[in-house]
């Protein structure tokens, strides 16, 4: 719904414009915003058909913008069986048992957010658990942070895998004693393999493989009834823009669709996903999105790579051994010169480079890139962004001011509360490692722009969840780095640097005149709740393009 006009009075305005940083009221029109400041002053610019909202001194900002999230693949997974409350191995089959108990019908069962933390203590989990849970129907289970997933039996048999098959880089369908697959599967290279065979899961495998796995089947209606799903959970956060992390041509026409018909209810930023295999010519499909998707809505020009895996999968690539494997530093999906080849290629497009990298070998790795491309391409403001950086030499902190290079992070990857709760990752990198990990302070005080994000559906996509992971990071112990955020920080990584990110400061980001009306209102005032507590206001407004997209 759309007003004619919306005034937003007695409010604790947070503008994240610089020139003007607080006000008491808004006013739209339309699709923009028209008047930031007083509440007298607005009150005489509205007219009668104005719709008048009495903040009551709660805190209005700009509307979230989350740098780092998987629309299409989060909003179809809603329909699978959701396991991030599950906190035991018997939770887990009691969980699965009663979905398939109550759906008889369900020719294959699928589940999402295995947290790690559960699984078999001395053991690692097999087919064999899952076949003890479910053995007469096609069983698999996603990994949180989709860097791990595992099949029964029954699954492995019907994808042709349960003798194992070749994968790509930095993947493997782990093997038994017996010459039979275990049903672990590591990176989606493997895992795609397994389930493309199952169409519950065809966005998640067009998301992370496209059709390197096969040609999976798509549903648009079932798929537009979950995308629907999550748009209604994006608002509900407050969120008004997403920068998507997997994208391809046939994606970018799905959202246009949905924005012609008055569905999409925030903008997107999609990118053309590259894989190991993507040749030069395959790149013009990138610029041709972004020459068609330039709107409001839905824009493209960017490209969005994998370097490594994740610390949890030993596949993140690490410059020294990990701290529970030795003699084992992971691997890429890209060696050196491919991937300096292809950033060259990208960057002479015009287009900008987005890259996964988490070990402090693949963040190096990416930044070498980025060097030589400048180098051969000359300078330009190009915004190549390198996303997660979870470890990262000191060494290469002051090279993302001096090449330009943006830092995506997302406050819920980082163990918040360790050593008091237990997290895989500090065990993988090492306590010699702990004070270059999850480096928020470290990178800004080098010089670099940081955005933050969700990365949902790894983690959920509710940014106060996200707020409060940044305020409230403790100390991995005494000596080492405090890496909270300051609340200004915070809400500029989330509202003003993430349209920098995708070179939409001039539209979005601020709560200033002219700038489209991209808004949230909160239950109460972020500046003066306690820290610690800060995670009980939650959004009770959300506004993007004018539209009243949440109202609670």
């Amino acid at each position: 719904m759309r007003p004619d006009a919306l005034l937003i009075t007695h409010a604790r305005v947070f503008t994240a414009d610089v020139a003007n940083p607080r006000a008491e009221a808004v006013l739209v029109r339309g699709n923009r915003i028209v008047y930031v400041g007083s509440d007298e002053e607005a009150r005489r610019l509205a007219d009668s058909h104005t719709r008048v909202i009495d903040a009551q001194q709660a805190m209005l900002m700009p509307g979230i913008i989350d740098s780092h999230y998987h629309l299409f693949m989060g909003s179809t997974e809603l329909g699978h069986i959701q396991l991030w409350d599950v906190h035991s191995m018997a939770e887990l089959a009691a969980v699965i048992r009663q979905y398939a108990q109550e759906h008889p019908e369900a020719e294959s069962l699928s589940c999402v957010q295995l947290r790690y933390e559960i699984m078999p203590p001395d053991e690692p989990l097999t087919r064999h658990h899952l076949d003890a849970i479910v053995r007469d129907r096609p069983l698999t289970i996603m990994g949180y942070d989709h860097h791990n997933a595992w099949a029964n039996t029954r699954a492995l048999e019907l994808s042709g895998t349960l003798r194992g098959a070749v994968t790509g880089p930095n993947s493997s369908i782990v093997m038994g004693e017996d010459g039979t697959a275990t049903g672990w599967l590591v990176e989606p290279a493997a895992y795609c393999m397994v389930l493309r065979h199952f169409e519950e899961w065809a966005r998640t495998v067009k998301a992370l493989m496209g059709n390197n796995a096969g040609e999976p089947r798509i549903h648009p209606e079932r798929e537009r009834h979950w995308l629907r799903e999550g748009l209604k959970l994006t608002a509900r956060q407050g969120i008004t823009s997403v920068h998507n992390m997997d994208g391809d041509l046939e994606q970018a026409e799905f959202y246009a669709a949905m924005d012609a018909a008055g569905e999409l209810t925030a903008r997107v930023s999609i990118p053309y996903s590259v894989f190991p295999s993507t040749k030069l010519e395959d790149l013009e499909q990138a610029v041709q999105m972004a020459e068609r998707f330039r709107g409001e809505k839905v824009h493209a020009g960017r490209v969005k790579i994998f370097m490594d895996g994740v610390l949890e999968a030993w596949t993140a690539l690490m410059l020294d051994d990990y701290a529970d494997r030795p003699g084992w530093k992971g691997d890429a999906l890209y060696r050196a010169e491919h991937f300096n080849w292809l950033a060259e290629a990208c960057d002479r497009m015009n287009l900008q480079i987005t890259v996964h990298a988490i070990g402090d070998a693949a963040v190096r790795r990416t930044l070498d890139g980025y060097e030589r491309a400048q180098r051969i391409n000359g300078c330009r403001d190009s915004r190549h962004r390198i996303e997660h950086i979870e470890v990262i030499h000191p060494d290469d902190l002051p090279r993302f001011a001096r090449l330009g290079v943006l830092a995506s992070v997302q406050p819920l990857h980082s163990p918040i509360a360790f050593p008091e709760t237990y997290e895989v990752s500090p065990v993988r990198i090492g306590r010699e490692r702990w004070h270059r990990s999850y480096a928020w302070q470290n990178l800004r005080g080098a010089g670099a722009r940081v955005a933050f994000g969700s990365d949902w559906p790894v983690v959920t996509q509710d940014v106060m969840a996200g707020i409060h992971a940044a305020l409230n990071r403790r100390s991995w112990g005494d000596g080492y780095p405090d890496h909270r955020q300051s609340l200004s920080d915070t809400l500029l990584s989330y509202t003003r640097e993430g349209a920098y990110f995708e070179f939409q400061e001039h539209v979005k980001g601020q709560l200033r005149a002219g700038m489209l009306a991209d808004m949230v209102l909160m239950s109460g005032d972020l500046f003066s709740a306690p820290e610690q507590d800060i995670q009980q206001i939650r959004p009770v407004l959300t506004v993007c393009d004018g539209q009243i997209t949440f109202e609670g």
